[in-house]
């Protein structure tokens, strides 16, 4: 099979001002693009610190400026160290979840505004390759 890479997931928000600025200022994510390529049309990307994927959203796309604003849930985020990923977004004033362990998987979850949620997650070392 030839490479499918996953580069870009869309997700629903309700105002694209707010969720970029929170998505860059709060989140830590790296602002890619912010264009209007079009009248009514407007794309926002942004991509987590470190990662080959992106997420998009914003006004007048076919589709995606349709996604029901919160209802994207389980977006991983795969971190070395927990505690530091964790406390680095406590400390930039997002509020996280509890720490869970699964099976010696451990979770802890955010929200954006909107409610669409996301999980950092870290696997032991005996579990990578």
């Amino acid at each position: 099979m030839p490479d499918m890479k996953l580069e870009l997931v869309p997700i629903g928000v309700s105002d694209v001002d707010r969720s970029k600025d929170w998505y860059a200022n709060k989140a830590g994510f790296k602002l890619e693009v912010d264009v209007k390529p079009m009248p009514g049309m407007r794309v926002v990307q942004l991509t987590p610190p470190g990662s080959a994927c992106s997420i998009v959203f914003g006004d007048g796309m076919e589709g995606i400026s349709k996604i029901k604003p919160g209802s994207i849930t389980g977006i991983h985020l795969v971190v070395k160290d927990m505690n530091e990923a964790r406390q680095a977004l406590v400390d930039r004033g997002v509020e996280m979840g509890e720490v869970m362990e699964t099976g010696g998987v451990k979770y802890s979850g955010f929200s954006d505004p909107d409610g669409n949620g996301w999980l950092l997650q870290q696997w032991p070392e005996s579990y990578r390759r």
